[in-house]
């Protein structure tokens, strides 16, 4: 383990006014990191530096072995090891029923209901015109490769409730209706022990908009 006054030995060397070379590569790379601002950067920098060997040692190796051992499934695109995902080699699974989410993150999301027992296609981003990101940045070829395929009957749009999830959705929904699948989108509203009055009105229209009978 690097002790106290190594690691400020490092930091303060050279110029005072600047971390030592190794210090700042580790907090450039950090900075990179989706969500990482330079202050957490600096902050994750230290505490590495403060770990035992044998803790950081063992995050690098972590993500080493990620990196060398994960990949994405050649149908669906999400996180997996080999070729296919176990969800996607999984035969019990509704092979008509396709859901389309933004990330592999959201496949978990899903999957932690126990509601949708089909298949998914992660598009691994949304269309964003802001960003550069348009159809062709994302998994929608794929897609379409898929349905020409597959004997999908439904596709379910679970992109994310906002403006790039929304205008991904929309532009999906546009695509599709040509092709005579059944097309739906998952509803959005209120959630679970929440008051109206903190509703905004977008996610109460939306919960009107769900609604769905009451059976007495």
């Amino acid at each position: 383990m690097a002790s106290t006054s190594a690691v400020w030995a490092a930091v303060c060397s050279a110029d005072p006014r600047v971390y030592a070379p190794p210090v700042q590569s580790l907090i450039d790379e950090l900075g990179r990191l989706p969500g990482v601002g330079p202050k957490s950067a600096q902050r994750i920098a230290f505490h590495l530096l403060k770990l035992p060997d044998e803790d950081a040692f063992r995050l690098a190796r972590s993500i080493t072995e990620a990196k060398e051992k994960v990949s994405f499934c050649r149908r669906c695109f999400n996180v997996c090891e080999g070729e296919e995902c176990g969800i996607c080699l999984d035969g019990r699974r509704d092979a008509t029923v396709l859901c389309i989410v933004e990330e592999p993150r959201d496949v978990v999301a899903v999957e932690k209901t126990g509601e949708f027992k089909g298949r998914y296609h992660v598009l691994q981003g949304a269309i964003s015109p802001l960003d550069g990101i348009g159809p062709d940045q994302i998994r929608v070829r794929e897609l379409l490769t898929r349905l020409g395929h597959e004997e999908i009957v439904e596709v379910i749009l679970c992109t994310n409730p906002n403006i790039e999830g929304e205008a991904t959705a929309m532009y999906l929904a546009r695509l599709l209706k040509p092709l005579g699948i059944r097309t739906t989108r998952i509803a959005s509203g209120l959630p679970v022990g929440g008051d109206l009055e903190y509703a905004d009105e977008l996610t109460l229209g939306r919960a009107l908009e769900g609604r769905r009978d009451v059976e007495g």
